[in-house]
Parts: structure tokens; C-alpha cells; sequence
């Protein structure tokens, strides 16, 4: 007889990531995690006391999936529009993870201005104070006014409001990048 397959708990992490990205966060709970893995709710009830625990660990590791989705590779002189671009493309690709990310009651209540100056933001702004050559103040403040416009589009998309055109997009963050910088007027 072979020995049982322990479930781990990276195994259930990956189960519920998977879940929510193909079928969306309300889908998740320990019977369809146990049906992903083929075992009972035991193991995965087991490793995790409730699937609220479970799904806290799927926001992070979805998070840092989009984080490493969205910031860019290497040397960028458009680092902030390369990021807003890949945030609406992030939110066409993969609309159930944008929606358990940026549309689910993670953030509590927390205002925009709150979440601008958390430290989750430290890596975008650090890229964003890089390429636009200011300090980590003044990349915020620019942040705060793009992020809106770029969540707007990226929510339409997520929830198939809106017909994802990469050339609109792209217009309209690069005419509204331009205004920060004052390149435009």
C-alpha cells in the first residue's frame, strides 16, 4: 500500500490561489480546497483553523503575484506608466485576483490616502521616485493622482465593464503621466 500524501500547507496556499484565480474568492472554502487537492476537509482543516486563515495566506501569496506582475524589469525611464499599463493588464488577465485583492474588504475601511503612505507601497514608490527622479514625497503625491485614474480603468476591465484597448489605455495614462510631470498643458 502507498503511503498517504501528506497536504501541506503550501500545498493548501496553492490550492485556494488557484481556486480564487480561476474561479473567484466566493468559490473558496474547505470543501472546494479538498476537492482541488483530492482529500477530505481533515487535512485542510488541519493545517489551517479556519479558511479565513487560509485566505489571508492567498491574499499574500496573490499579492506578491501581482506585485512581481506589475513592477518593472530592469532600468525604466516610464517606470510609473510601465506600472499603471501592467496594473490594467493585470486586471484584464487575471480579473479574479484583482477582485480579491482590490475589491474584497481586505483594507478594512482604510482610505486611499492611508494605503498611499503604508508601507505595502514602499517597493512601487522606491521604483517611482527612481524613474521620476524625485524624492520618495513628491513620488507619492504624483502616485495618489495616477493611481486613482489607474484603478478606475483597471476595475472597469476586472469587471467587464469596459472592452480592454491596450492603444486607449495607454493614451490615456501617457496623456495623464504627461500632465504630472507637466510635460503637457
Amino acid at each position: 500500500m502507498p503511503p498517504k500524501t501528506k497536504i501541506t500547507e503550501d500545498m493548501i496556499i496553492d490550492a485556494a490561489f488557484a481556486i480564487i484565480r480561476e474561479k473567484g474568492f466566493e468559490q473558496l472554502n474547505a470543501r472546494s480546497i479538498a476537492a482541488f487537492l483530492n482529500c477530505s476537509t481533515q487535512p485542510v482543516l488541519y493545517q489551517f483553523r479556519t479558511v479565513d486563515e487560509i485566505r489571508q495566506a492567498a491574499y499574500r501569496k496573490a499579492d506578491a503575484f501581482h506585485s512581481e506582475y506589475i513592477i518593472p524589469k530592469g532600468k525604466d525611464e516610464e517606470a510609473m506608466l510601465t506600472m499603471g499599463l501592467n496594473y490594467v493588464r493585470f486586471a484584464h488577465e487575471e480579473k479574479n485576483l484583482f477582485r480579491f485583492l482590490f475589491q474584497t474588504d481586505h483594507f478594512g475601511g482604510m482610505n486611499i490616502v492611508t494605503l498611499m503612505k503604508g508601507e505595502e507601497l514602499n517597493d512601487i514608490i522606491s521604483v517611482v521616485s527612481g524613474g521620476m527622479n524625485c524624492d520618495e514625497d513628491q513620488a507619492r503625491e504624483m502616485f495618489i493622482s495616477y493611481f486613482c485614474l489607474v484603478h478606475g480603468l483597471a476595475s472597469l476591465l476586472a469587471n467587464n465593464s469596459m472592452e480592454y484597448d491596450e492603444a486607449l489605455c495607454r493614451k490615456l495614462l501617457e496623456d495623464h503621466f504627461l500632465l504630472l510631470t507637466g510635460q503637457k498643458g
